[in-house]
């Protein structure tokens, strides 16, 4: 989904910080998180991490909100069972109806006292709906930090090049045969 402009009046909605709704998932990983291998499986964790990115997303935008888009989910370690999985997610930029969710995996064994180590990251886009399903406005993010403007940028960059991806596709299959 796109931005395709609110569907009542709220264009003005007043600007909301970074840490309004910036939130942390926490979840220890067990046995029936495990795949063949011995790890947790990729989709575990990807469902801790579209959680937490829903709950921003519906903390900033005040309603619901629905999952659009996950780009860019890299798993940069394995998580094992004693893991304890934290999921630190924020709005890094809004649009007119939809907003994008930065979210940073990080694990630590359960009984040790060692720093937690980054295991994945992933991009999510949501877009506000009302309770008919139809776009809404969404309050506009006001970065605070010099690492959260530096997201804001990264994230109009990624706006774009989903845009334009899904700009080619559709051209591309316009110009084929139905078939």
């Amino acid at each position: 989904m796109t931005d395709q402009g609110p569907t009542s009046a709220g264009d003005d909605l007043p600007g909301k910080p970074t840490s309004a709704s910036r939130t942390t998932l926490s979840h220890i990983m067990t046995a029936a998180d495990t795949n063949l291998l011995g790890t947790v499986h990729g989709g575990v964790i990807m469902k801790l991490v579209d959680d937490a990115a829903g709950a921003v997303a519906g903390r900033h935008s005040e309603g619901p909100a629905v999952t659009a888009s996950m780009d860019e989910m890299a798993f940069l370690s394995p998580v094992r069972v004693g893991d304890l999985v934290h999921v630190h997610a924020q709005c890094n930029w809004t649009g007119r109806t939809s907003l994008e969710v930065g979210v940073r995996v990080m694990a630590e064994r359960w009984n040790e006292s060692t720093p937690a180590t980054q295991v994945g990251s992933a991009y999510l886009v949501f877009a506000a709906v009302d309770e008919n399903g139809k776009p809404r406005s969404v309050p506009p993010v006001i970065p605070e930090t010099d690492q959260d403007r530096r997201r804001y940028q990264e994230a109009q960059i990624r706006r774009t090049h989903r845009l334009a991806r899904r700009r080619a596709i559709k051209e591309l299959r316009a110009s084929r045969p139905a078939g």
